[in-house]
Order: C-alpha cells, then sequence, then structure tokens
C-alpha cells in the first residue's frame, strides 16, 4: 500500500505526540556498544563484560564490548563522548579519564563536565600498599620509621604518570611527612615485576595486581588505602586502623553515555545497570576481580566525581604533578 506525504507526517506527529514513557520503550532500537577503554583480559574488561551481558537481557538488544585503550582511559571516554546522542553507545570511565587527565594534560580532548552524562557509579576496587620483604618492616608505622631516617632512599612503583597509583603514593608521601621517590611504569604488571625484584621497595595498586604475590610471601601487604578492610585480605588493616584516615585510593569505574542523550534513555541505563550490579553471581564475580560494586542514582555519581577531582587537585597542586 502507498504512503502518501500526508500521511507520512501524520504518522510523524502521532509519535511526537507520544509521551515520555512511550518514546522510551522505543530505545534501545539496535545493537548497543558498551566501550572499556583498557586491555581486555584485566579488571576493567572482566567488569565490563559481566555488565554487558546483564544489561543485554535487561534491555532486549545485543551489548557489544569495545576495547578501545589509550592515555589511561582517555581514548575510550573520547569515543563516547562524540558518539551519537541516542544512548546507543556508553561506556566505563575511570579516575584517570575523569578526574586526573583533565586536570594533568594541557589539552584533552572532551569537557569531562559537560560532554558526559554519568549513568551510575559501577565498582569500587580497594588498593592496597605493598612491599618488597627484604626491606624487613612488618607495619606502616616501621615503614614511615625507615622512610624517615633515610630520606629519598625508598623507592615506590606506580602503574603509570599521574594515574591513581601515582596519586595514592604522592597522598602517602604527603600525610606520612616522609620523602619517597616515584618510579612510574607502564601498567602494573611491570610495577609488580620491579617490586619482587627489590628494584623499587613499595607501591599502591589495586589489589589483584599483588594478591597471588602477597599469598605466597613473595610481597607483604601493609595497609589497604582504603576505609574498609578486604575480603580477599582480611587480615590486612584498613587505612583508618593503620593511622591514616585521609590515604584513601579507591579506584572506581563509572558507566557514562554522552551529554545529549535523552533523559528516558539514560533513565533505561541506569535501571538496567543498577539491577545487573545488584545479582549475587554479579556481586561475587566482581568480588573475585577485587570491585565491590556500588550501583546508585546518576545524581549520586556525578556528586563522587565532582569529590574525587576536588580531592586529587589538592594532592596533584602540592606535588606540583604535571604530564607534558
Amino acid at each position: 500500500m502507498a504512503i502518501t506525504r500526508r500521511g507520512a507526517l501524520a504518522g510523524i506527529a502521532g509519535l511526537a505526540a507520544l509521551p515520555a514513557p512511550a518514546l522510551a520503550q522505543a530505545f534501545p532500537s539496535r545493537t548497543m556498544t558498551l566501550v572499556v577503554p583498557f586491555p581486555a583480559g584485566g579488571p576493567a574488561d572482566v567488569f565490563g563484560r559481566l555488565l554487558a551481558k546483564g544489561m543485554s537481557e535487561r534491555l532486549g538488544q545485543s551489548v557489544v564490548v569495545d576495547n578501545k585503550t589509550g592515555v589511561a582511559g582517555v581514548t575510550g571516554v573520547d569515543f563516547v563522548a562524540k558518539s551519537a546522542p541516542d544512548g546507543h553507545v556508553f561506556g566505563l570511565g575511570s579516575p584517570s579519564a575523569l578526574t586526573l587527565m583533565p586536570q594533568l594534560l594541557a589539552t584533552i580532548p572532551y569537557d569531562a563536565g559537560k560532554d558526559l552524562a554519568p549513568i551510575t557509579l559501577v565498582t569500587r576496587v580497594q588498593e592496597v600498599l605493598g612491599v618488597y620483604p627484604g626491606l624487613g618492616i612488618n607495619t606502616v608505622a616501621d615503614l614511615v620509621t625507615k622512610a624517615k631516617a633515610e630520606p629519598g632512599k625508598i623507592n615506590y612503583g606506580s602503574a603509570g604518570l599521574g594515574g591513581i597509583t601515582h596519586l595514592a603514593g604522592e597522598l602517602f608521601k604527603r600525610e606520612a611527612g616522609i620523602e619517597i621517590v616515584h618510579v612510574p611504569y607502564r601498567g602494573a604488571a611491570p610495577a609488580v615485576v620491579d617490586l619482587l625484584a627489590g628494584r623499587v621497595q613499595m607501591a599502591i595498586l589495586d589489589i589483584t595486581a599483588m594478591l597471588a604475590h602477597f599469598r605466597t610471601g613473595a610481597l607483604k601487604p601493609l595497609m589497604m588505602t582504603s576505609a574498609k578492610r578486604s575480603p580477599l585480605l582480611p587480615d590486612v588493616p584498613n587505612a583508618v586502623e593503620a593511622g591514616f584516615p585521609k590515604v584513601i585510593s579507591d579506584n572506581w569505574y563509572a558507566l557514562l553515555t554522552a551529554s545529549g542523550v535523552p533523559a528516558a534513555a539514560r533513565a533505561r541505563l541506569n535501571a538496567a545497570a543498577v539491577d545487573t550490579l545488584k545479582q549475587k553471581d554479579v556481586i561475587d564475580a566482581f568480588a573475585a576481580q577485587g570491585g565491590i560494586v556500588d550501583p546508585g542514582t546518576s545524581e549520586a555519581v556525578v556528586a563522587h566525581i565532582a569529590e574525587e577531582r576536588a580531592r586529587w587537585s589538592a594532592i596533584i597542586k602540592a606535588a606540583n604533578i604535571k604530564i607534558d
């Protein structure tokens, strides 16, 4: 049957007249993409794939994971920011891309506050302060005493210049009143290799980066840089118990989409993600990677990102950290 111009226009007018809930039901209308801004196989990739599976089941469309790596997560987040504002592309963002690199890089391809719409906080990943056993210490207090007695002699490794593991070391350095030397690496894995060899003597990294070596005794955990103990290392004191309540450096991942995505589509993404993250099998799978699920409202994650930006800004300025 032929469709007249008048009939087509009437159809468009009828669509426009539909209430917001009806429009929301039309979303999503095709395969979706969840961008993970870190390499395949790592914890972020595991989190993203678990989330993609659960959201696909709840949204009724396939969700494909796309690993777009580079510049500490900036490349992947930029892809999300510049995607069509229809909600079919969304992705994970971490502290580096959302709160740190915007303050450290001379230029960055997006405005984190204007070009992105946070959907929900996904997970917090606890970090731990670990040391080379040859250092001959057993507590954080011992570490501080040794560092004060030998200023500049203890090196700490990080997963990269300007990342959360670098700033965690600077935060500990400031709170402890000690002088330790930063040695940046291209990722946590090479930092751990040198820590095992004693070429650096300490590091603050995501718990899973050193967990296997803590269990064999090849490395020694001293403190969770978190407000809580970890179920993976239940005998290791948290920051408050160790006497450093301000040394909190939980890594985290938020779910984001482009800022122009309609509110109804963002609400559906939030509902699908939050429901996925409340499932016991997902909670357990995240926990195995050191992740503590923490879903909530878009308003809550916006506030979290703002708080994190302000908190780390003080450390960046105090340590005079710059990236050319």
